[in-house]
């Protein structure tokens, strides 16, 4: 099998400056994203440590204080497994604060564990390292979100594939490994044991629960459901839980970094605590993995390819969104009429993004109905609606409206 070659990624720019000026720098995210490979460039001559190892990982346990008073600077990966580790590297860096001294991965949520979540304060910078985006695949710089706000679309061109050979790189996912994978039938392979390391390993971590086997099966039910309202009490109903219990296990998938709950937007902020949120996988070609899709399957049969899709475009706007400055809040809209448009981003500002998601490779004025309808809701701060669709070009739709290709995200 070919080696992949090494490909830069965008947040290294991010982990480099923060060990400028930080005593401890995090980089959260799913297993096998490709964060120990960014933590050994950005520190190559500091010790690597992994609590993967069954020997580190049960020194770190029985005596956090004095495995982290060895170390003057590390890499430690895998923190989530030995959280007792972070109050000692808390008392560590309060006796020497030089910048740059820990290197942390965590394939959990970290700050989200209850046992945790105040360690580090003010101590620590974190960075979340999701799968590959397709910029990074390409080898270009994510500038979506600042064309988007800027509407810089004239005379743009995609620089991606159309058509099917877009699909199938959708379905080659953002994963490293799962990107090496030569066929649809190779990347399922991939997929069942990626999900069963983290049946057997990571879930443990997050939380503990009895029937973590019926976990595969909840990720398979969530493939068919993404870009839908989530119903718990429906969910659970398929897989013999009761509401609170499907309720613990998506929690358990988001901190993970599997699923992520999409709010809903509305004017008012404190009525998307209470509105029905949506579901995405956060990698596209992991979802089309765990519900057996092919581009053949896809071309056969279009229904399936629509959440695909949405996928894809949650997964790249989230990126987009944790390399950027500006804390965008991403969210979707539906009215009571059902008029719904599929991502909004707000800036810090309150201006407003719309994007709508078409399979298609055609674009015409009926496709921005629900964009026109959020444009009415927001008035001044709309600033641009977009579809994303699968053509070539980018074409205005009137004031604010763009349809762009898939490529330029």
């Amino acid at each position: 099998m070919t080696t992949t070659p090494l490909i830069r990624r965008h947040a290294k720019d991010g982990v480099l400056a923060a060990l400028q000026d930080t005593p401890a720098v995090l980089i959260n995210g799913p297993r096998q994203s490709g964060k120990t490979t960014l933590t050994r460039e950005c520190l190559p001559d500091v010790p690597y440590l992994t609590l993967d190892d069954a020997t580190q990982l049960a020194a770190a346990r029985a005596d956090p204080q004095g495995f982290v008073r060895r170390l003057d600077r590390a890499i430690i990966d895998e923190v989530q497994r030995a959280p007792e580790l972070l109050l000692a590297l808390k008392l560590a860096i309060d006796q020497d604060r030089r910048p740059g001294r820990f290197l942390l991965t965590g394939s959990a949520n970290v700050m989200s564990l209850p046992t945790i979540a105040d360690s580090l304060a003010g101590r620590i910078e974190i960075h979340t390292l999701l799968p590959l985006s397709s910029a990074e695949i390409a080898g270009r710089e994510s500038r979506f979100l600042h064309r988007a706000a800027s509407q810089e679309w004239r005379d743009a061109q995609t620089h991606g594939p159309v058509g099917d050979a877009f699909v199938e790189q959708i379905l080659a996912g953002g994963y490293p490994e799962m990107r090496q994978r030569a066929n649809a039938m190779r990347r399922q392979a991939w997929a069942r044991a990626y999900i069963t390391t983290l049946v057997e390993r990571d879930i443990q971590d997050v939380a503990r629960i009895e029937d973590a086997g019926r976990l595969p099966e909840l990720l398979a039910i969530l493939s068919t459901l993404t870009g839908q309202l989530l119903n718990l009490s429906q969910l659970g109903g398929q897989l013999g839980l009761n509401q609170r219990t499907a309720e613990k296990y998506v929690g358990i998938l988001e901190k993970l970094f599997l699923v992520r709950r999409l709010p809903a937007w509305t004017r008012n902020e404190l009525g998307r605590l209470i509105k029905t949120p949506k579901l995405h996988f956060i990698d596209a070609g992991l979802q089309g993995a765990i519900g057996r899709a092919s581009g053949e399957l896809l071309a056969r049969d279009r229904q399936r390819l629509g959440p695909l899709l949405e996928s894809w475009v949650f997964g790249e706007l989230l990126k987009s969104i944790h390399l950027s400055n500006d804390a965008w809040f991403i969210s979707h809209y539906r009215d009571k009429d059902q008029v719904e448009v599929d991502f909004v981003l707000e800036s810090p500002l309150r201006t407003v993004i719309g994007i709508e998601v078409k399979a298609a490779a055609s674009v015409n004025a009926a496709d921005f109905k629900g964009l026109r309808r959020l444009r009415d809701q927001c008035g001044s701060a709309f600033i641009s609606g977009i579809v994303l669709y699968d053509g070539e070009a980018a074409m205005p739709f009137g004031e604010g409206l763009w349809a762009v290709p898939f490529g330029c995200l």
